[in-house]
């Protein structure tokens, strides 16, 4: 049976310090070689400030990056975002000003290499650091997601996707969301992280992964050598079903986690953890799909006082169903695929997936699980 480590944790680094130190140390004996090249890779989504439970907090990077340095090794921090500047969002997470004194490098992944993750995708491109390196350090951070419920360890290495080739993906899965789930558990098995650290000291529930979300504190950090293992032991921790989790399912049809991890260390169960309302994609039979897709299923709608008319949802959309008027944004629900990147990347969190008033009729009914 494979361990996973929770720990109590606060934002306090001379507390946050050893814990991160004592949790790696406990993962086993020369996982950072000496001399080694150490991606280490946090979630760095958009830009936004740590109060926002949108990131990896910097002082988990710190921390970790400090282990590195520790045992000899080289640190290169990096991600994709999916909108901002990297540089942007080094300044507003409080990364510059958290490793400023320590002799890292972080940059945005620019090049890829292409890799054969295995079918049904074949050879892919991945950014170029997370293959070359010796080490890869997987810094999730705890938050929902409208489109895959959570977005957790296994995830957080679809940041390893440069840039708009991250929409290429969700545009080929479509409204296959199990399909996508198998893309993101392949793209993880390629990578093949060393250690992932799950921060959920300030984790997000709600409407996540973007700023639709609402930041909760629970005070945990979650870690281990398997990331299938530790995104199933936070379902735990949340008290879901493993298997309400795509990317657990994918992971268990490709033989990469079981039905049981042992959690080692502090282990409270999250009351009352307020998970996104996810629907299904598609429903009916296949004549009928297109019409209930359009007028009964769960759909990303924009609320006009919030919105900034500022153009990134549009330019982001994989299926290109969004387009500006003078004074607002509309969809084309014929072509949305339901991927809620739109509510991911929106930086002031005026998109909501909401439920059309005949899918509400049609729950209450009982007819639409």
């Amino acid at each position: 049976m494979i361990k996973v480590f929770t720990k109590t944790a606060a934002y306090d680094y001379k507390t946050l310090k050893p814990i991160i130190f004592e949790m790696i140390d406990a993962m086993g004996e020369g996982l950072v070689p000496e001399q080694s090249r150490v991606l280490i890779k946090p979630n760095l989504l958009l830009p936004a400030n740590p109060e926002t439970a949108i990131l990896t907090h910097p002082h988990v990077v710190r921390a970790v990056a400090e282990y590195v340095l520790s045992k000899g090794a080289r640190p290169l921090i990096a991600d994709s975002p999916a909108t901002g500047s990297f540089e942007k969002i080094m300044q507003e997470g409080g990364y510059y000003q958290a490793l400023k004194d320590l002799d890292v490098d972080f940059k945005a992944f620019k090049k890829s290499v292409k890799i054969d993750i295995g079918q049904p995708f074949g050879r892919i491109e991945i950014a170029e650091e997370a293959v070359e390196a010796d080490v890869v350090i997987n810094l999730p951070k705890l938050k929902t997601h409208t489109g895959m419920f959570l977005t957790l360890g296994v995830k957080n290495l679809f940041g390893c996707i440069v840039g708009l080739r991250k929409t290429k993906w969700h545009l080929r899965s479509g409204v296959d969301r199990d399909m996508f789930a198998r893309l993101l558990v392949q793209i993880y098995r390629a990578v093949n992280p060393a250690i992932t650290i799950v921060d959920g000291i300030l984790a997000l529930e709600g409407q996540g992964p973007g700023k639709s979300g609402i930041p909760r504190h629970l005070g945990i950090l979650v870690g281990g050598r398997d990331a299938c293992a530790v995104d199933m032991a936070i379902c735990s921790v949340l008290g879901v079903d493993a298997d309400e989790l795509p990317t657990h399912k994918a992971a268990k049809i490709l033989g990469l986690a079981g039905d049981a991890v042992y959690i080692s260390g502090d282990f409270n169960i999250v009351q009352n953890f307020k998970l996104p309302d996810t629907a299904p994609l598609t429903m009916g039979p296949k004549p009928l799909q297109r019409f209930m897709r359009k007028h009964l299923l769960q759909r990303p709608e924009v609320d006009d006082l919030l919105c900034k008319l500022c153009g990134e949802c549009r330019k982001y959309c994989p299926a290109k169903a969004i387009s500006q008027e003078a004074e607002t944004i509309d969809f084309d629900y014929d072509g949305c695929i339901r991927c809620y990147c739109c509510i991911e990347i929106c930086p002031h969190g005026a998109l909501r997936a909401t439920e059309t008033a005949g899918g509400r009729v049609l729950r209450k009914l009982s007819i639409l699980k």
